[in-house]
């Protein structure tokens, strides 16, 4: 394949995740219709889980195996699935699923926060530094403590809350999970098996309410499960393995734009100027810190001798690409 083919495939394939992860929360709102925040994230579990474990054993792969490995997977799978997929519910019942994507597209600002909290990021040179001010500067003009509601109160600062578990659980599988020689369908599959046994278990305490399944609802359901979460999960993953993260992360930018449209252009919300403006301010910070990211890895990667700084890694059995250790300024943000 020639180099602009690629270029040209690879394009499509982000494009098509930025269409795909920005309508999630256009989907979880319509879900919302009929199910409540509980049962909408059962259902993107189990059906996701489904999707990718058939999707593991069709190409002749395996689950992980043994107690360790397990136990990162389940902490994982809380913090990087079943509580951000049902804080994304809870959210949404007062915030908007345009405001929704805006706030998710803070997770690289919470990553580069936790890793100077945990002394895993030495120090910020000023761009960086101006940019994760900066992002969050933006999340405070949206949220607009100052007035008496604020943007839309709780459910703001729940998906607030989702976008900081990614970050967490994009450190913690970064330290215990990628570049572990398992394969990426794999992991993706045992994630989201475990997140699936982890909101059963919470289902008592608010999934039994009785349902309404409509035809949109039912819809919505299947799309987020199967499209949004189960097919976005792992072609993450391979775009971060065929391309780098650096290139996997321009769908951070995309999301939101993806996600504010949608909800103007299908569910008829309205985004104040204060909002918008807030919006763009945050997509500035998050967009400061990955350039100066970027910038340092790529002088590193030059001058380190050659062969050093692969990114991408296969299973030798098999040929399927591993999870590698993103960087955490080049995070992807999730939904």
């Amino acid at each position: 394949m020639s180099s602009s083919s690629r270029s040209l495939w690879g394009g499509l394939r982000v494009a098509v995740l930025a269409l795909l992860w920005g309508s999630t929360f256009l989907w979880i709102e319509l879900a919302l219709r009929g199910l409540s925040p509980l049962q909408v994230t059962f259902v993107r579990c189990v059906l996701g889980a489904l999707v990718l474990t058939v999707a593991c054993y069709a190409t002749g792969r395996r689950m992980p195996r043994g107690v360790t490995v397990w136990r990162h997977i389940v902490v994982a799978a809380f913090f990087c699935n079943a509580l951000p997929f049902a804080l994304f519910s809870l959210g949404q019942q007062t915030a908007d699923s345009g405001l929704a994507g805006v706030l998710n597209a803070t997770t690289p600002l919470w990553s580069i926060a936790l890793g100077l909290a945990l002394g895993s990021v030495d120090g910020l040179r000023p761009a960086r530094m101006a940019g994760l001010l900066l992002g969050f500067a933006g999340t405070i003009v949206i949220l607009a403590p100052w007035q008496s509601a604020g943007a839309t109160g709780w459910g703001a600062l729940a998906i607030l809350g989702a976008a900081a578990s990614y970050a967490i659980a994009f450190t913690y599988m970064g330290r215990t999970l990628v570049g572990k020689g398992t394969p990426t369908i794999s992991l993706s599959a045992a994630q989201l098996v475990a997140a699936s046994g982890l909101t059963a278990v919470a289902m008592p305490i608010g999934g039994l309410e009785s349902i309404d399944p409509g035809p949109v609802v039912l819809i919505a359901a299947v799309v987020l499960s199967v499209f949004c979460t189960a097919i976005t999960f792992h072609l993450t993953y391979r775009i971060i393995n065929d391309e780098g993260a650096t290139n996997a992360a321009v769908v951070g930018y995309l999301l939101p734009v993806v996600s504010v449209l949608l909800g103007a252009v299908v569910l008829g919300e309205n985004l104040s100027a204060r909002v918008v403006l807030g919006m763009a301010v945050v997509l500035m910070g998050v967009g400061m810190t990955r350039r100066s990211g970027a910038t340092a890895a790529a002088a590193a990667a030059a001058a380190a001798p050659a062969g050093e700084g692969a990114v991408e890694g296969t299973s030798a059995a098999a040929g399927e690409p591993t999870a590698e250790k993103p960087a955490s300024e080049d995070v992807v943000a999730g939904s």
